[in-house]
Parts: C-alpha cells; sequence; structure tokens
C-alpha cells in the first residue's frame, strides 16, 4: 500500500509553534508513541498536543474538529479533545494544523478494562448519546470524511475487487452474501452524529473504565452503522453479545455494520498479502471470521 503522507520534522513544528504561539516557545516538544496514521501528533509541554495531517484529504478535518468538537462536548458522557488554537500553513508546511488539551488515559485493551460488560455498557451509553446530539448544520458525510455515515456502496466496486484478491484466504462465497445484504440495509431515521473511526486506537480508558473518545476527524451527520465495528474487531462470545444488547439498534443497521467491517478488513487483508505483513493478515482474518461466524445467512443471495 503506498504511503504519500507528508513527512513533518519536529523541528518545523517547533518553529511554527514560535513563530504563531509564542506564548507557549518555552514548553517541551516531543513526539508521541501512538500518533495515528492522518496527523502527525505531538505533545506540548504536559497539557497540550499539536496534530497536523499527513496528506491533503485529512486537511478538512482540522477545521471541521475545530467548529464541532466544543458543540458535542457538554452532549457527551465522557471526555473528547478539546481544540485550543488553530494554526496557519508555513513556508515549510502547506495546511492548517491544530492545538489540542492532552487528554490522559490508556488505548483501551483487554489489559486496561476491569470488567469487559461495564465497558460494553460504558461504550453503548457513549453511542446512544454521540446519536441524540443535535444535529442542527452538522457536516453530511462525503469525500471530506471517506464517506463513512454515507452509503456503503460508494466502496462496492472496491469491496469486490479486493475480495477477488482473498478468495483463497477467507470464504468469500460467505463474505459477499454478507456484503450483498449489507448494502441492501438502510438507514431509514434522522441522520445522526457519527464520529467515523470509533477503533480501539481512538478509546481511552482510566482505572479500567471508558474515559476518553478522540479523532473525529470522519465525523460527520449520517447513519451509524460505521461505528459499530468495534463490535467484531474487540469484542467477542458473551461480551459481544452483551454489547449488541446495549446498543440496541435494528437488524438492518447490524447487516451494514457487518458490510463496514468486511469492506475495512478485506482492504487490509488484500494490502497485507501484497506487502507480506503476516500480522496484519492475521489480524484481518480473525475480523473477517468474527463476522462470518456471527452473521445468519440463511435465505441471503448474492
Amino acid at each position: 500500500m503506498s504511503d504519500d503522507r507528508f513527512v513533518v520534522a519536529p523541528e518545523v513544528v517547533r518553529k511554527m509553534l514560535d513563530e504563531q504561539f509564542p506564548e507557549w516557545k518555552d514548553l517541551p516538544l516531543r513526539c508521541v508513541e501512538n500518533e495515528g496514521w492522518d496527523n502527525k501528533t505531538l505533545r506540548l509541554g504536559d497539557d497540550l498536543k499539536v496534530r497536523l495531517p499527513n496528506a491533503a484529504g485529512y486537511v478538512p478535518q482540522v477545521e471541521k474538529e475545530f467548529k464541532w468538537l466544543p458543540k458535542l462536548a457538554n452532549q457527551l458522557p465522557v471526555a473528547i479533545p478539546e481544540p485550543v488554537a488553530l494554526g496557519k500553513p508555513s513556508a515549510d508546511y502547506p495546511w492548517p494544523w491544530s492545538v489540542y488539551r492532552w487528554i490522559e488515559g490508556q488505548t483501551v485493551s483487554a489489559a486496561t478494562i476491569s470488567d469487559m460488560n461495564v465497558f460494553a455498557k460504558d461504550l453503548a451509553g457513549y453511542l446512544h448519546a454521540l446519536w441524540a446530539a443535535d444535529t442542527t448544520g452538522g457536516p453530511i458525510a462525503g469525500d471530506h470524511n471517506f464517506h463513512r455515515g454515507g452509503d456503503l456502496s460508494v466502496y462496492d466496486e472496491e469491496t469486490r475487487f479486493f475480495l477477488a484478491g482473498v478468495t483463497g484466504d477467507i470464504d468469500a462465497k460467505a463474505a459477499l452474501m454478507i456484503w450483498a445484504r449489507a448494502l441492501q440495509s438502510k438507514w431509514t431515521k434522522p441522520a445522526v452524529w457519527v464520529q467515523g473511526d470509533l477503533s480501539t486506537g481512538n478509546i481511552l480508558t482510566r482505572n479500567g473504565r471508558l474515559s476518553a473518545v478522540i479523532d473525529f476527524g470522519l465525523c460527520t451527520i449520517g447513519d451509524p452503522a460505521c461505528d459499530l465495528v468495534i463490535t467484531w474487531k474487540f469484542f467477542s462470545g458473551a461480551n459481544r453479545e452483551f454489547f449488541k444488547t446495549m446498543v440496541d439498534v435494528d437488524q438492518p443497521t447490524w447487516h451494514c455494520a457487518m458490510g463496514w467491517t468486511l469492506w475495512k478488513a478485506i482492504r487490509t487483508l488484500y494490502y497485507a498479502k501484497q506487502d507480506n505483513i503476516p500480522e496484519e493478515q492475521q489480524a484481518a482474518k480473525a475480523v473477517i471470521e468474527a463476522v462470518l461466524s456471527d452473521a445468519n445467512l440463511t435465505g441471503i443471495k448474492t
């Protein structure tokens, strides 16, 4: 998979900070361990972080977060990023960038959670609050957020192409049946807020409990099915069933969520094979198998 991301050096970020926000010139700047894919992230002092888009396609996220996160913050039960300052392009960096409050916490994993069912209930509660938040004037799904919250059919041709390349690795027939069903499953209720990338890397815990959700760059107003991918990427067994019960959406939404999950996992598996990355292949196959094992395919046709 090609990497056309813009590489920005810490010294360039330091220079922009000093020029545009001299009040922070004495704060140390350092890289973070998990900075994500869409943005380069650096910690500024103890209380701030700097995020800079890594490619042109991620640039719209900057001002969108700056506008909408403050409006969402008091409607949600856990912490979300708090924008502090909006940086301007420079001779060394071509796009706007932003400064946020630093949020303490551990990226979620089985090891950081005290009780998986409590976590499932808390995460479902966060989703219900997000879906109940005021959508007035909110952004509509499109190119700016890679169609998260929009119509899954945008990725139909791509998914079928990738699926053809991994037919020897998974039950491709079953996957295609699930995909076809997902395409037919539509959200018929009013559009709601969608976080757009509710993955383990964007969920934080403290003291064994859900404490924050970060990275709203893909947020939009639309169909919430894409926010349910974590059902199969993180939960398993009885914990998965409990989470599904707590989320409590209709069956077409679950079908569409399976489609979003397969799209990303099949895409990941395809590129991991191309790049010969065994651990990514294994992880993608595990997600696909989780979806396949959870799907009732009786009466489904491609």
